[in-house]
């Protein structure tokens, strides 16, 4: 048995500015690993590429992985970059396989096509009209039906912060190898429901979210092979953003349908559970205050979620209002990580180590798709800390992966401790402090531009948690994203 295994992950922010060449996707090299470099980096991981390695080898197969390729969300896919990563998963498909397994996002966007993973199965098909194949999916995916039409089997993440990846692919992957086997017959079915639920009510651990990611798995252990609700992404301009799901069954067309029916309608029933209600960004400073008085010694920092300007979702890391808020509000023994800046980095590694700069610190992209413009702050403070940027996650998401920050220096103004990167990376690990010398824990505030993830590798040190606007294109104020392209009507875009 020859399986051919790959990964093609991108979440597309259609408002981003942030660029998305083949780079973005390589994470320190020209181009992202191929082939042994590709299993090397991934064997052992929590990911799904790496539950498949480990299928694949438990089953005997003989396994080829052309490309892996990940990148932080951004704005659409350079045409450039999808077709390099496209061709190369087509040509190793097309030199013949049994089986593809495929570790992909559901939210890519390219110059040229709304739906990059559905364009990605058309070329596959174009080269292998009957290979079977199944697909990992992020819980964020935009489902359209010019992909699912074109696979056997499809299975999503089932937890918001995604710390079931490595899961998910052993989902996946174990129905399609039962297929190959001839001890299944996937069958599927799907649909979706109009709404855009906003991400900051997506989280797994909270309602109506959590029930439905519950059901789902009452549903695989009631028949179903893999059962799956997408909620979507919504900072993405294109006709199917939005929740949808998919069930697939063992050869029960009737029970697929039944099932996936049930979830949609049990995710329209909650609509209004999704919709979340932004809170002024000087209340959330003093809320934050008040909790870090009150708050016994030693009981953890007072975690500040910059929720608008996350690179988790495509934002800039560069928007400086909610620091700008904290440095001005005097707020003191903070760390906040971090501000996306290679020149300010540049400036402190020329400074160097235990000496005093100013900066003219973020707001370098402006983001014109929301009307905003990059506002810079100055901000005066002693260089703590130079290095690489390089670090592996500790887990439980992403377990094992690398990530690469780029040059990183943190700079202290005596009250806050800045975290400044050259690549974008979101702290959704304990293993980005580590690297930058700094023990969050022991902190009396830490902001993190970060909405959901953040709750991964973080939540269990925090004292008490405040949500706070700030600005950028990951936004969940809908009235300041232009939906041309969505379909409409639309919840809670329009009244439904």
């Amino acid at each position: 048995m020859r399986l051919v295994i790959a990964q093609m992950k991108h979440e597309t922010n259609t408002y981003s500015p942030v660029p998305t060449p083949l780079a973005r996707f390589a994470h320190g090299s020209d181009t992202p690993p191929e082939g042994d470099a590709a299993v090397r980096a991934y064997r052992g991981t929590g990911s799904a590429l790496g539950a498949f390695i480990e299928l694949a080898e438990s089953a005997g197969a003989d396994i080829v992985v052309p490309i892996a390729a990940s990148a932080w969300p951004s704005g659409p896919v350079e045409d450039r970059a999808f077709d390099h990563i496209a061709q190369r998963i087509c040509d190793a498909v097309a030199q013949g396989c049994d089986g593809v397994l495929l570790d992909l996002h559901g939210a890519m966007v390219t110059q040229s096509h709304e739906d990059g993973e559905g364009e990605l199965l058309r070329r596959i098909r174009a080269v292998a009209p009957q290979v079977p194949i199944a697909a990992a999916m992020d819980m964020h995916t935009n489902l359209y039906d010019a992909f699912a039409q074109k696979v056997q089997v499809i299975a999503g993440y089932q937890t918001y912060p995604h710390v079931d990846m490595l899961e998910t692919g052993q989902r996946a992957g174990r129905a399609l190898l039962a297929q190959l086997q001839g001890r299944a017959r996937p069958t599927m079915a799907w649909g979706r429901q109009p709404m855009l639920p906003h991400v900051m009510r997506q989280g797994s651990d909270d309602s109506p979210n959590r029930e439905l990611q519950a059901r789902c798995k009452e549903m695989e252990a009631q028949g179903a092979l893999c059962a799956t609700v997408f909620v979507g992404f919504p900072n993405a301009d294109i006709e199917y953003a939005g929740l949808s799901a998919v069930v697939v069954t063992d050869n029960d067309p009737a029970l697929a349908r039944r099932f996936a029916d049930e979830l949609l309608e049990m995710a329209w029933s909650q609509r209004a559970k999704f919709v979340y209600e932004v809170t002024p960004l000087a209340d959330s400073i003093a809320q934050a205050r008040a909790i870090a008085a009150a708050k016994p010694p030693g009981s953890g920092p007072v975690v500040l979620l910059d929720h608008s300007d996350n690179c988790a979702s495509g934002g800039t890391m560069d928007t400086m209002t909610v620091l700008g808020a904290i440095l001005d509000a005097g707020l003191e023994d903070v760390a906040a990580f971090a501000v996306f800046d290679p020149q300010a980095v540049q400036q402190m590694i020329a400074a160097g180590v235990g000496n005093r700069v100013t900066l003219s610190l973020g707001g370098k992209l402006d983001m014109p798709a929301i009307g905003l413009k990059g506002e810079p702050r100055a901000v005066s403070g002693t260089v703590r800390l130079i290095c690489d940027g390089q670090y592996k996650n500790y887990g439980p998401m992403a377990r094992g992966e690398l990530n690469d920050m780029g040059p990183t220096a943190v700079l202290d103004t005596g009250n806050v401790r800045i975290v400044v990167i050259s690549n974008h990376v979101e702290p959704h690990d304990l293993a980005a402090f580590t690297a930058v010398g700094i023990a969050p824990q022991r902190q009396r505030f830490v902001m993190l531009k970060s909405r959901i993830h953040w709750r991964a590798g973080l939540s269990s040190l925090a004292h008490a948690v405040v949500e706070c606007a700030g600005t950028g294109v990951c936004t969940s104020d809908y009235a300041t994203l232009a939906f041309k392209n969505v379909r409409r009507p639309i919840y809670p875009v329009d009244a439904m």
